[in-house]
């Protein structure tokens, strides 16, 4: 059984997040720079079996593309082109670095580490993942 990968694609980090193998339970993975975020993504891909990508596309609050909608719609182009086998999809990420933040707050992470932008964005590909999950009656969990 693979796992379903999440990513929070941005022009600088890439939020990424995982299943368990049962596709029970949505956790944070790692923030990547985005210059090597494929590279990471072929490693990734050799070690663990992935059946599903799911990519955090930005839209506003009238379901219209946002400046960031185009980024990641040339990413999934090239993403397509590099694995096009492995199937892929996107998923809404409105308020999820809004939710990101509140989690953080939530759980107490301190000042300074909530200044960490890959904080955000590991627990924004997790909120994305969750959602993603949820729509699809997968029932998650988040660690």
């Amino acid at each position: 059984m693979g796992r379903i990968l999440a990513i929070d694609y941005g022009l600088k980090r890439c939020g990424l997040a995982v299943t368990d193998p049962l596709k029970i339970i949505a956790h944070a993975l790692d923030t990547i720079d985005t210059k090597g975020l494929m590279p990471f993504l072929t490693q990734y891909f050799q070690q663990e079996e992935v059946e599903r990508v799911i990519i955090g596309l930005p839209m506003n609050l009238q379901n219209q593309a946002t400046h960031g909608t185009p980024l990641v719609q040339q990413f999934l182009q090239n993403f397509k082109k590099q694995f096009p086998s492995l199937p892929v999809e996107t998923h809404d990420e409105r308020f999820t670095s809004k939710m990101a933040f509140k989690t953080m707050l939530t759980v107490g992470l301190s000042k300074k580490d909530r200044r960490d932008k890959s904080t955000v964005d590991k627990i924004s590909a997790t909120i994305i993942l969750q959602s993603y999950m949820e729509s699809q009656s997968l029932n998650p969990g988040i660690i």
